[in-house]
């Protein structure tokens, strides 16, 4: 049986609030607030581990990423009694710059990810995070 709150319109929730935070490039302690102490973070450049890799991914990506926009198009939790095994589906769209360039790059990718969630003392939390698949848009630059 779930914990009481661990329903799949709270991961939904989750979803949302991460991306959310990620787009305004929130204060890494309210990110933390997101995931599991014992977080396994595993993107395409590499795998994060607890919050003090995924802090070292998240100052990374907010000095390299700008005019962030996620896009939750899927999320599908499967609620496995004190654990969700979470299929998301989120579009992403960003700048970058790269001096001395005149010009910023826009890119633009489909992302299919799993998620392992668990509850947390304020609602469900991420305990893995594994892309799948990054998929290029059509006229996106590269990673």
């Amino acid at each position: 049986m779930p914990a009481e709150g661990f329903t799949e319109d709270a991961i939904r929730g989750l979803a949302e609030r991460w991306y959310a935070a990620l787009d305004r490039h929130a204060d890494l302690a309210r990110v933390l607030g997101h995931v599991t102490e014992d977080l396994e973070f595993a993107v395409p450049e590499d795998t994060f581990l607890g919050h003090e890799g995924f802090s070292r991914w998240y100052d990374a990506v907010t000095h390299r990423f700008f005019d962030e926009v996620h896009t939750v198009t899927k999320v599908e939790p499967v609620i496995e009694g004190d654990r969700a095994v979470v299929r998301v589906l989120v579009n992403w769209q960003a700048k970058v710059w790269d001096p001395p360039a005149a010009r910023s790059v826009w890119l633009g990718f489909d992302a299919d990810q799993t998620w392992t969630v668990v509850p947390g003392p304020e609602g469900p939390r991420i305990k893995r995070y594994t892309v799948n698949e990054l998929a290029p848009m059509p006229g996106s630059g590269s990673l």
